[in-house]
């Protein structure tokens, strides 16, 4: 893929992801894709299940936003930087308290055949509970 088609490919993957488009997040990954991430608590393996993945995550927060701040492009390796945010409306690991999050991400991704086969998602997984009440912080 030129870096004009991996750019482009992730204009598209972050719309589909602010409108919540999971049939169009999975169209960019192989069939045997893996995912890296906190919120699943380590590897998702495979389409479907990266779609479930998806699906819970945006159950949690229905208003999920990512904007991106840096593409960085070296053959089939791209890192996203960006900032996450949303309100916890949906209950993560805890009723919902209505709380917002915003926090920094990276996604490191690796391309094969024009296709995602593996993510990883870096983020401040703790930091993100925290915001959102689900863990309490103890004052320094």
């Amino acid at each position: 893929m030129t870096r004009e088609e991996i750019s482009a490919l992730f204009e598209r993957r972050l719309e589909a992801f602010n409108r919540r488009d999971i049939s169009a997040l999975g169209r960019d990954l192989s069939e045997d894709s893996v995912v890296d991430s906190p919120f699943a608590g380590g590897v998702t393996r495979g389409r479907a299940a990266i779609e479930d993945l998806y699906r819970s995550f945006f159950h949690a927060f229905p208003d999920a936003q990512l904007r991106l701040e840096e593409l960085l492009i070296d053959g089939a390796r791209v890192m996203l930087l960006g900032r996450l945010s949303g309100t916890d409306t949906g209950g993560l690991l805890a009723p919902p308290k209505g709380r917002a999050y915003d926090i920094a991400l990276v996604l490191s991704n690796t391309f094969h055949n024009g296709l995602i086969v593996h993510e990883r998602r870096i983020y401040d997984f703790t930091g993100m509970l925290v915001q959102v009440g689900t863990l309490k912080a103890k004052p320094a």
